[in-house]
C-alpha cells in the first residue's frame, strides 16, 4: 500500500496490490487443536512469494499478523519460528483485543457522521471483531470466537451467540439511529452481486432475501449461479448469519459495506507507529 501525505489534509492510503492465499489454518486448528505438516509448507511456500510480491513492490516496513487460528494452534510459535528462519518473514501472532484495536483504528472517517452511531463487524474465519462508534468516537470493541470456519465446523457453543447478544445489545441499548459497517471478503461478494453503487447500503431485507437464497442452492449451484470462490460458498452463508444477528441485535436496518478490513488498519497502525517517532 502506498500512504499519499498531503499537507492540512487526511493522508490517502492506496492499495498497491492485493493477493489473497485462502489457507483455512482453523480447519486444523479448530478440530485437531495444531496446523497440520501440509498447511505449513504452504504457509512457507506463502510466505516466501510475499516477501518476492514485497521486494518487487519496494515495500518499505511491513507488519504481519496472524489471529484466531495461530493464536489458538498448540504449535502456533513454534510455526512462526519456522516461517522466520525459513523466510526471514516474522509473524506476529496478535491476540483478540489487538485485533479489534487494530480494525478499529481503521480509516472510517469518509463514512462516519457525527450525527449516528455504527456497529463496525469483521467477519473472520475464527473470529469476528466488533466495535461500536457513537459521535464519531470509539465507545467499545470486542472480539468473539463466532467464525465462519468454527460454524462450518459446528465447534460454536450456543453460549457463545448468547454472549455476543449480550454485549451488542448492552453496548447499543443508550443509542438510536445505529446502522451497520461490514467488512470482511463474504459481505464484499454480497455488496458486489447486489450491484449497488459505491456508498450506498444494504438493506436488511436484501440481506435476509440474499441469505434465504444462499440456502435454497448447494454449494456447487452457489458456486455456477452465483460465481463464487470454491473457498467461498461453504463459508458465506455463516457469515450472513453473522451479520444479520448483528443487525438484528442492534436494531439496525441497513449496512454499508466499504473496502477495508484487518489490513488497512494494520497499515494505518503503521503509519500511526512512524508519525509517533518523527
Amino acid at each position: 500500500m502506498t500512504i499519499i501525505e498531503q499537507p492540512d489534509k487526511e493522508p490517502i492510503f492506496k492499495k498497491r496490490s492485493l493477493v489473497r492465499v485462502p489457507i483455512r489454518l482453523g480447519a486444523d486448528v479448530f478440530l485437531g487443536g495444531e496446523i497440520s505438516k501440509e498447511n505449513i509448507d504452504r504457509m512457507i511456500d506463502t510466505m516466501t512469494a510475499f516477501k518476492l510480491l514485497m521486494t518487487s513492490h519496494k515495500i518499505e516496513t511491513y507488519r504481519a499478523c496472524a489471529t484466531s487460528a495461530m493464536r489458538e494452534a498448540k504449535n502456533g510459535e513454534e510455526v512462526a519460528n519456522t516461517i522466520l528462519k525459513k523466510t526471514g518473514i516474522n509473524i506476529e501472532i496478535i491476540d483478540g483485543n489487538d485485533e479489534a484495536a487494530i480494525i478499529a483504528a481503521t480509516d472510517l472517517h469518509n463514512l462516519i457522521q457525527s450525527d449516528k452511531n455504527y456497529l463496525y463487524v469483521d467477519v473472520g474465519g475464527g473470529s469476528t471483531e466488533f466495535t461500536f462508534y457513537a459521535s464519531g468516537k470509539t465507545i467499545a470493541s470486542k472480539s468473539f470466537k463466532l467464525g465462519t470456519v468454527r460454524l462450518l465446523d459446528d465447534t460454536v457453543v450456543n453460549s457463545m451467540w448468547e454472549d455476543v447478544e449480550k454485549w451488542i445489545k448492552t453496548t447499543t441499548k443508550p443509542y438510536t439511529k445505529i446502522e451497520l459497517i461490514g467488512s470482511g471478503g463474504n459481505i464484499n461478494h454480497v455488496y458486489k452481486y447486489s450491484g449497488k453503487t459505491i456508498g450506498k447500503p444494504l438493506s436488511y431485507f436484501y440481506l435476509s432475501s440474499y441469505y434465504q437464497m444462499l440456502n435454497s442452492l448447494t454449494y456447487e449451484e452457489r458456486i455456477t449461479q452465483l460465481n463464487m470462490n470454491t473457498d467461498r460458498a461453504d463459508v458465506v452463508i455463516p457469515a450472513m448469519r453473522i451479520y444479520l444477528s448483528a443487525m438484528k441485535w442492534s436494531r439496525s436496518s441497513k449496512i454499508f459495506v466499504p473496502k477495508i478490513g484487518l489490513a488497512d488498519g494494520i497499515v494505518k497502525s503503521l503509519y500511526n507507529d512512524r508519525l509517533k517517532q518523527s
